[in-house]
């Protein structure tokens, strides 16, 4: 079975494989017990569509360096998720973002000059296996079963969001309005040893006060600056985080920590 391109592997992924009835024709779900793939993983991409939904819950920064995307924080530390246990069971009931409810399935071309994308899986999850029990990925005649269909639909729809993402974030960066991050955090039973976190992003309220008229009421009509404030509300989120860590004992002893 042919494998797509793979010079470099999207987050969760390990394998990449174009999905067909040919080779796949006897495949099922297997959901497993959890989200596994969300185990220590303390950062995850998010669309501009999910900032509303997702500032109640987690604080939303973007990434440093070049290509930088939103990311909602599940946790403050590399390798801590404050919502998901060590076997992948969600702790509470929280938003998970589009991204990781893909999975295992993602879009991809399947050769650098492809113009269309073409539905795969990683098949390395586990998610996906030859097995008499599960819901099918292909009918008897070998058209897509409802499954299926449901997932390229949902990878088609993320695309969609993932490009009008990119506008956003490029818009904020031609007003020069992203800043390296920095957040200081104190325990009640240590206030004289804050814990700093760096390594990504965030708006920059000054300069934001200072943009153009224009350029402001534009942006309040086409939904920008909704996005804008949703990102500044939910940085409120990081001591809630912090505390999560904290209660959960997973706050290390070592100060500046990166965030993102």
């Amino acid at each position: 079975m042919a494998t797509a391109p793979q010079p470099t592997l999207p987050l969760f992924y390990n394998d990449l494989m174009p999905l067909n009835s040919r080779d796949h024709a006897k495949y099922r779900s297997n959901p497993g017990d959890g989200l596994t793939w969300l185990v220590n993983q303390h950062a995850v991409p998010l669309t501009s569509d999910e900032f509303i939904q997702a500032q109640r819950h987690f604080p939303i920064v973007f990434s440093s360096g070049e290509g930088s995307v939103p990311l909602a924080l599940m946790g403050l530390n590399e390798g801590v998720n404050t919502f998901i246990d060590d076997g992948g069971k969600l702790i509470e009931d929280v938003y998970i973002p589009a991204y990781a409810r893909r999975y295992p399935f993602l879009l991809a071309r399947l050769a650098p000059d492809a113009q269309e994308l073409s539905l795969c899986f990683d098949p390395a999850s586990g998610l996906l296996t030859e097995t008499d029990t599960g819901e099918a990925l292909f009918e008897d005649d070998g058209k897509p079963a409802p499954l299926v269909q449901g997932a390229l639909e949902f990878c088609q729809k993320f695309e969609e969001a993932g490009a009008r993402t990119q506008a956003f974030v490029q818009e904020l960066i031609n007003k020069d309005l992203l800043m390296d991050g920095e957040i200081a955090i104190t325990r009640n039973d240590d206030p004289d040893k804050p814990y700093i976190y760096r390594g990504f992003k965030m708006i920059n309220e000054e300069k934001l006060r200072e943009l153009d008229a224009e350029t402001a009421k534009l942006w309040t009509g086409n939904g920008i600056m909704a996005l804008i404030f949703a990102h500044l509300f939910s940085m409120d989120m990081m001591r809630h985080i912090f505390g999560r860590q904290a209660a959960q004992g997973k706050v290390p002893e070592q100060q500046g920590q990166p965030a993102a």
